[in-house]
């Protein structure tokens, strides 16, 4: 109920909704806020489809959820924020406070990974290359917030080590 979780609240059940056990936003969320990966709570509506929290908080008064940023984004006028307090006040995810890691804990990067003997092939290297070129002009599209330049530029650095040097065509 929500006058549970602080008084003065309304006297109202709190339903709450998140991902699935198949998520990583679920072995994420429970690595970082529960402290072990997997632990969590079973009172919930579990949804591997983020479309059905987002429409499992707006149809219900009294909900709480949790779900990859990008969900929230395409549904602003649907939904309200909650901030997190990690020590420091209270800060509300956006692209800033996801870059600039004050979203904390819960804004995390996402990786490609490639084995160090894969990136000797030419269509595994012009890929990680053309993915390094573009990647800030094409994750807003799908609602992810792009890498800082500062970021982007460390990635392309141990991508050319590992690489042995620039992709062909490939930004410095």
């Amino acid at each position: 109920n929500w006058k549970d979780v602080r008084p003065g609240y309304p006297d109202r059940p709190l339903t709450l909704f998140g991902p699935g056990t198949d998520s990583g936003t679920f072995d994420y969320f429970t690595d970082v806020i529960n402290g072990e990966e997997g632990a969590s709570r079973t009172d919930y509506t579990p949804s591997e489809d983020d479309n059905v929290l987002v429409q499992g908080v707006e149809g219900d008064e009294g909900a709480l959820a949790y779900f990859g940023y990008a969900y929230y984004k395409e549904n602003t006028d649907k939904l309200n924020l909650v901030g997190v307090d990690s020590g420091e006040g209270c800060v509300t995810p956006s692209d800033r406070t996801v870059q600039n890691g004050t979203y904390k804990p819960l804004s995390r990067p996402l990786f490609v990974y490639a084995k160090k003997a894969s990136i000797g092939r030419p269509e595994v290297r012009a890929f990680l290359g053309f993915y390094l070129d573009n990647v800030n002009d094409i994750v807003g599209d799908v609602g992810y917030t792009p890498l800082s330049g500062e970021t982007l530029m460390g990635e392309r650095e141990e991508f050319n080590e590992a690489a042995g040097g620039p992709s062909p065509g490939a930004s410095p």
